[in-house]
């Protein structure tokens, strides 16, 4: 049988390398030791269609050598090959130009508290003794075929084990260890036009027991069911409603906007923007990276630093910016932490659910999905073409189609009016039922 985690041999071979790349000329080194096994089953039409076994495992060699840096990787892990691999990786660092902003994170904001890769209660053993036939069983136990008016059905099960391990030559021992449950199915019905519809729905977890399999196909079926008989809506400002399965769409342009990389470029619609506020006092943004058992959580990121508990937008002021120790030595700032972990978009309005949200605010579009569509990340102006349904009176009239939403994102978010309780806890960006008023819609 495979070893899903990584061996003791594994380990013993990456410490080695950091050794002899020390021994070879290098002042400074970083390596990260990463395993992954994944097991899919595939279904069509309530039948097997494909499966997939796949094992990856390599490694990353990052080299600091006279003031020069490299990033390397290799997945033929056996030591001779490796020490060949070590002094050609240092060679070629010394050819190329030095970079003074490079280097290790100072030693005290590295993570000493993920020794064991476990800490986080993110490694189901049952990954250990799962077969064939059960994924399989698995897979059959969400499917909806057939129902009438469903023309097909695919569905995906899927399992998978990551291990990793980051040391650096200031003694960085940090290791995470995670398995992942997947099951999700896409429905395509057909209406009396013979006009196809299709919509999808899954979910994610780390632990196989959580997982909803019962009524992951019949939830995709029924929203595909719902799209039929789209009618035009005309232009103009509406309420908007975007609901938990696709709000992150919206989150996701602020944490890029707030990343070092985008910031140092002068290529952000948030520079300038830390301390400030920006953004209404309805709105707070966590990064909350080290619940026990939450799926993305993660003690260190890819440089060894210690994650923490921490505000990224709160009540409106923007309190963080993602700086790795390379970019923050460019913009000659502190460091933090490279990028958002767990984000946790906090209620605001007193609402549970989409459909308390629908019925506070009465009249506007609900949002499903978006379909194309761009934004500027220097500017923050946006363009989404997007599906859903026309409300009144807090009811879902009919589904609409061919519209786009168009603004700017400070100014949406200025707009915001309601955010609810109900994000999924299978995302990693945890986004609730979203509502924001007078954005402009168009045909």
């Amino acid at each position: 049988m495979e070893k899903a985690l990584l061996t003791e041999q594994e380990i013993a071979l990456a410490k080695h390398c950091l050794d002899y790349a020390l021994r070879s000329g290098a002042q400074k080194v970083r390596i990260t030791l990463s395993k992954s096994l994944m097991n899919l089953i595939g279904l069509l039409n309530g039948e097997g269609d494909k499966t997939a076994h796949a094992l990856d495992r390599s490694l990353q060699l990052q080299l600091f050598a006279d003031g020069k840096y490299g990033a390397f990787s290799s997945n033929r892990l056996e030591r001779e090959g490796l020490e060949a691999f070590v002094r050609t990786s240092i060679e070629t660092v010394k050819m190329l130009e030095p970079d003074s902003f490079r280097d290790l994170p100072a030693p005290e904001r590295l993570a000493r508290d993920a020794q064991s890769g476990l800490e986080l209660k993110l490694y189901d053993t049952q990954y250990e003794s799962l077969t064939p036939e059960r994924r399989r069983e698995l897979a059959l136990r969400s499917m909806a075929w057939p129902q009438a008016d469903l023309i097909s059905e695919e569905g995906e099960y899927s399992d998978s084990v990551f291990d990793t391990l980051t040391i650096d030559s200031q003694g960085l021992y940090a290791r995470h260890t995670e398995t992942s449950f997947e099951i999700g199915y896409e429905s395509t019905v057909e209406d009396a036009e013979g006009r196809h519809f299709s919509s999808y729905w899954w979910d994610a977890t780390p632990r196989l027991q959580d997982l909803a399999l019962e009524g992951c196909a019949r939830t995709a079926y029924e929203r595909a069911l719902a799209q039929r008989g789209p009618q035009e809506v005309k232009s103009g400002k509406y309420t908007l409603i975007v609901d938990t399965e696709c709000a992150s769409k919206l989150v996701t342009p602020l944490l890029n906007a707030l990343g070092g990389y985008s910031l140092q470029q002068k290529n952000s619609f948030l520079k300038d923007t830390l301390g400030k506020k920006v953004f209404p006092e309805g709105l707070t943004i966590l990064d909350c990276p080290r619940t026990p058992g939450d799926t993305g959580c993660r003690l260190f990121d890819s440089e060894g630093v210690a994650t923490r508990e921490m505000p990224i937008i709160e009540k409106g002021v923007v309190k963080t910016y993602f700086l790795n120790t390379y970019i923050a030595a460019k913009m000659e700032m502190d460091p933090t932490i490279e990028d958002a972990t767990r984000v946790n978009v906090l209620p605001y309005g007193a609402c549970k659910d989409l459909e308390e949200v629908l019925q506070k605010v009465g009249d506007g579009i609900l949002v499903t999905g978006f379909n194309g569509g761009n934004s500027n990340p220097a500017t923050g102006n946006f363009s989404y073409g997007i599906e859903g349904f026309l409300i009144r009176g807090g009811r879902r009239v009919h589904p609409i189609r061919e519209m786009l939403i168009t603004g700017n994102f400070i100014g949406l978010w200025n707009n915001l009016l309601l955010a609810a309780s109900d994000a999924r806890p299978c995302l990693s960006k945890l986004v609730p039922t979203l509502a924001f008023k007078d954005v402009d819609f168009s045909a």
